[in-house]
């Protein structure tokens, strides 16, 4: 049975500023480190065979503080990049809000393609599920972790179950450095394990972007 271990980033200023990041390159800060720091030992003991991250720093950091204790190279692959958050990238929500009333409302009410050059949730999905399968298939019955970003792992995950926007909008978005959990068997495909584990004790920042 093949495992994929779908694990948001540590924590960033953009991420305890409540400012949108999407495919802006920004580095974890000190909670986000001493996060990664943390959850790593917990990923360790799963005894994973591969470790694939998103080329963006804040996901590539993460996963290193796994390979630091289990001496597996990670391999990078661009399309686990969260969302493309076209405008909005570095304005916090009450300034798109101000600023693009409607495509905000529209953002609010679950559009999947809001405007203002918002990456559209069909193509998340299948951009970050794609990478998710290639990943697993890389490995066959093996464990293979994913350093990815809150929304992307949320859409991508949802690509592999077969789950639709409406149901993934009653999905939690991953907190920092937690993780979901897939198993796929060739009689039943993919399942859902386990959603938003990790450290309970560290203070996270629950916001997808």
């Amino acid at each position: 049975m093949t495992r994929l271990i779908v694990w948001r980033h540590g924590n960033t200023d953009w991420n305890a500023g409540d400012r949108v990041q999407g495919q802006t390159d920004t580095a974890l800060n000190d909670l986000g480190r001493a996060q990664a720091t943390a959850a790593a030992p917990l990923i360790a003991a799963l005894r994973p065979d591969a470790i694939v991250a998103s080329d963006l720093q804040r996901a590539a950091d993460t996963a290193a503080a796994l390979s630091a204790l289990t001496g597996l190279p990670v391999r990078s692959d661009p399309r686990l990049r969260e969302r493309q958050y076209g405008l909005w990238q570095g304005l916090t929500m009450p300034t798109i809000a101000e600023r693009f009333p409607a495509e905000h409302a529209r953002w609010r009410s679950g559009d999947p393609s809001p405007g203002c050059a918002v990456e559209s949730l069909d193509d998340l999905g299948k951009r970050v599920g794609e990478a998710l399968q290639d990943a697993a298939d890389a490995a066959p019955g093996g464990t293979v972790v994913v350093a990815t970003h809150g929304g992307a792992a949320r859409q991508g995950c949802g690509h592999l179950l077969g789950w639709g926007v409406a149901v993934l909008r009653t999905v939690a978005p991953l907190q920092n450095c937690h993780w979901t959990e897939l198993r796929y068997d060739e009689s039943r495909g993919w399942q859902l394990r386990a959603h938003n584990v990790g450290v309970s004790s560290t203070r996270d920042i629950p916001a997808p972007v």
